[in-house]
């Protein structure tokens, strides 16, 4: 590429934050439109690393390197391979959709919260392409504050709480994976870069105080059980669009980690400690399921479901062959697009109804017609329709589950029948029971919310029709990661 890629979709979000700022507070519809613009462009700038992208090879492309603090070896250095390049275009897709959900929700601090938006968007993206440490470290920091504004300033009633607890966790997770960066820099020759440290092989003992040590920070954001009691909370109190943030790129950030640095950088300890990471994964795959059987509150329902599914990804990276690694990333992005979807729609009827309990509603697709048939392509998206794009990456999984542990993988797939089970039921209570007199009111979805849905049921179908578009790009990437491990 001629032009640097990366660093423009990085940082036009970044200008169109600014741009904001000098905005006066009163020219709310023209501040809206802005952000639009902005977050439409860095997904059309974007594009280039899909269609340039070349599949043939494992190595890092559209690469940026420049000296940045050489007092301390440290560059800003940017690129992408088949892991990475797909989660910096789901994230900047994600963001006019979050600008178009929020058009009407968001009433008070209009400026702030689309600036809040816009920033946090430029920092996602700069994680996944980040090959130096103490960037890597900045951007996945600097997507903290922004969040917790998001969730503590235009959350529910119990946003405060909320928004301190995802700080909480989050950072003191993240503080011990600086510790570890730092151990990293004095054992492989003072240098921050990824690429170079990733070529070193390092004592036994020392990968696995490091393997633990990002464990914390890694855990903590996907989120595994027993570390996952912040998400519930801050789904449920968060705006849409921070749900949609939070479900559809920040809880990929943990994964990634582990797929970018604990499996390449501590790849003996990451065996030693596979049955583990797989047992813990497994306990999230059948606790999650059961938690939402129980949940009255549709919000939350669908929170814990990323309990669940998460852990299919975990499961799926810590089988360690390629069938379970390709199987994982490509769910991280099925993920996304799904549950992403689905708090997207929990918006839609609460913007109508401004109540999340499943109870208050009853024959929704009597009186909305369109929007009971958009929840139901995501409803059997999320419980692995063939033909629809979670089937895949849960047979892959499975598949690979099974390779590393019959046990492991036959327990997997009795989360499969937890979560059909859930989301079914939800469904039915939800849709098809007798109509509540509270809803018949409703206008169903309009231009606005049609068009912000349509591009994700385009991808469910896609993915679940013509997968290999998107596996292609991983396939080259993943073998890699594989021989490093064995």
């Amino acid at each position: 590429m001629a032009y640097p890629v990366l660093s423009t979709v990085i940082f036009l979000p970044v200008v169109g934050a600014l741009i904001l700022l000098l905005m006066g507070r009163r020219q709310e519809l023209a501040i809206k439109w802005f952000s639009l613009i902005f977050t439409v462009l860095t997904f059309v700038v974007s594009l280039p690393l899909f269609l340039n992208f070349d599949k043939t090879r494992s190595d890092m492309q559209f690469v940026e390197v420049f000296e940045w603090i050489p007092a301390w070896n440290i560059k800003y250095y940017l690129g992408v391979d088949g892991i990475s390049v797909l989660f910096v275009l789901l994230s900047a897709l994600l963001g006019p959709l979050c600008v178009l959900i929020s058009w009407h929700s968001i009433k008070d601090k209009i400026k702030e919260f689309y600036i809040a938006l816009l920033l946090i968007e430029a920092a996602m993206i700069g994680v996944f392409s980040a090959l130096d440490f103490f960037l890597f470290y900045v951007f996945w920091e600097a997507m903290l504050i922004p969040m917790y504004l998001i969730i503590g300033v235009w959350g529910g009633p119990r946003r405060i709480y909320s928004a301190i607890k995802f700080f909480l966790y989050t950072l003191a997770g993240s503080v011990l994976m600086l510790v570890g960066i730092i151990v990293l820099y004095f054992n492989g020759g003072h240098t921050f870069d990824i690429l170079s440290l990733m070529s070193q092989k390092f004592p036994y003992k020392l990968q696995l105080i490091l393997f633990w040590a990002f464990f914390a920070a890694f855990a903590v954001k996907v989120p595994m059980w027993p570390v996952h009691t912040w998400l519930p909370d801050a789904h449920t109190e968060a705006p849409t669009a921070g749900s949609v943030i939070l479900a559809g790129i920040l809880i990929k950030m943990g994964a990634y980690g582990f797929l970018r640095f604990s499996l390449p950088l501590f790849p003996d300890a990451t065996k030693a400690m596979a049955p583990v990471m797989l047992t813990l994964s497994i306990i999230a795959i059948i606790y999650g399921g059961l938690i939402c059987l129980v949940q009255s509150d549709l919000k939350r329902l669908i929170a814990y479901s990323s309990v669940s599914h998460m852990g299919f990804v975990t499961l799926g990276i810590f089988a360690l062959n390629q069938q379970g690694l390709e199987g994982g990333i490509l769910q991280m992005i099925n993920h996304g697009i799904v549950t992403g979807a689905l708090f997207l729609l929990v918006g839609v009827i609460y913007d109508r109804s401004h109540s999340r309990e499943i109870s208050h509603y009853g024959g929704v697709a009597t009186v909305l017609p369109v929007y009971a048939g958009f929840f139901m392509v995501f409803t059997l998206a999320s419980i692995g329709l063939p033909g629809l794009n979670g089937f895949i990456g849960e047979f892959l999984i499975i598949l690979g589950g099974f390779k590393a542990s019959r046990l492991a993988g036959a327990l997997a797939a009795t989360g499969i029948i937890i979560g059909a089970a859930y989301m079914l039921w939800l469904y039915q209570r939800v849709f098809f029971e007798e109509v509540n007199p509270h809803i018949k009111g409703y206008k169903d979805m309009d231009l606005r919310e049609i068009i912000t849905l349509a591009p994700l049921v385009v991808l469910v179908v896609w993915i679940g029709v013509y997968p290999n578009t998107f596996l292609s790009f991983m396939h080259e990437s993943v073998k890699q990661l594989v021989i490093k491990l064995q």
